[in-house]
């Protein structure tokens, strides 16, 4: 972000908020909500947290502003937009994953910050405990038990031979290691062999999915990261090119041209941060806030990607589909 987006960026926010006190005759509540990737990458989670803040009675314009950054995945960027927000002096800081937390975390240890979602809170150092956050972090956990074996065994149920997985990661995501652990022992369990790529920028995409068919992965795993996210769409076109059928943790990725996908619906955390967001303002600490685990799973396939890669989706797991993608 240079200095005159930030700039029209900040006055944007003045002027929404210097509405809002006009029209409802006191000072609006100001959130920051803090994003790696962008604006348009995240459209549908950030309209969930919208929606979840109106059903608890708080509005943009009328009695909230909400001051957002988004780094374009450039990491780097994180931790100065995190200092934006605490000078700013918003009441709350929204994280939307956990590089962002931990961004955020490293910005301030007064303004409370809510995880839209994390995959180790605990293992990461944000919290004390689920049950006790101890802090000035809480929110919501996307850790579930069994999730990476859910989706080895997705990936068994439609690929002939499946012998050897690449999974796909970035070795800094906050989590990342917890998450590889699910995996691994997951794959020994089905008797599976797994190869980790690391995929900490755009041009190790193509260099990691190359690697992965060269060695002979016959299945993929891409584990959650803001750089997965932001380019999901070329991560689906180098796994097409290469024919490898690749399982991801988020619905987009498939919409994108990604096989499939099975994970926690990160709309619903979205609108479940809200939740938190509107206890903070009525006096609550974060510290005396549990943070929740997801309570709803998705499961998403692009037939149009199975039938290009020579691939037949059992009539048993599309039944079991959340969205079918033709």
């Amino acid at each position: 972000m240079d200095r005159r987006r930030f700039l029209l960026t900040s006055a944007t926010g003045v002027l929404a908020a210097s509405l809002a006190e006009a029209q409802s005759g006191a000072k609006p509540a100001r959130i920051g909500l803090l994003n790696a990737t962008s604006a348009a990458g995240v459209a549908l989670r950030i309209e969930a947290f919208r929606q979840g803040l109106r059903d608890v009675g708080y509005e943009e314009g009328k009695n909230i502003v909400i001051e957002y950054r988004y780094a374009e995945g450039r990491l780097e960027r994180l931790g100065l937009l995190a200092a934006e927000l605490v000078r700013l002096n918003v009441e709350v800081i929204v994280s939307s994953g956990p590089a962002d937390t931990k961004a955020a975390k490293g910005a301030t240890s007064t303004i409370p910050i809510v995880m839209a979602w994390d995959s180790d809170p605990v293992g990461s150092g944000f919290v004390a405990s689920l049950a006790r956050p101890g802090g000035n972090i809480t929110g919501l956990s996307s850790l579930s038990l069994g999730l990476g074996g859910k989706q080895l065994e997705l990936l068994k149920e439609v690929v002939p031979g499946f012998s050897r997985v690449a999974v796909f990661g970035h070795s800094e995501e906050p989590g990342n290691e917890q998450n590889l652990r699910e995996v691994e022992l997951a794959a020994r369990a089905l008797g599976t062999k797994t190869r980790v790529f690391d995929v900490t920028n755009r041009r190790d995409i193509e260099t990691a999915v190359q690697a992965a068919g060269k060695e002979g992965a016959n299945a993929g795993l891409v584990l959650p990261s803001p750089i997965s996210s932001l380019h999901r769409a070329e991560f689906a076109e180098r796994a097409m090119k290469n024919r490898l059928p690749v399982v991801y943790w988020r619905g987009e990725a498939v919409a994108a041209g990604g096989l499939m996908s099975y994970g926690p619906s990160f709309n619903d955390l979205f609108r479940r941060a809200a939740t938190y967001v509107a206890k903070i303002l009525k006096g609550a600490k974060p510290a005396d806030l549990p943070v929740e685990q997801p309570t709803k799973f998705e499961l998403v396939i692009n037939l149009k990607t199975a039938k290009a890669l020579g691939l037949t989706i059992p009539p048993s797991l599309l039944a079991r589909a959340d969205q079918i993608i033709e």
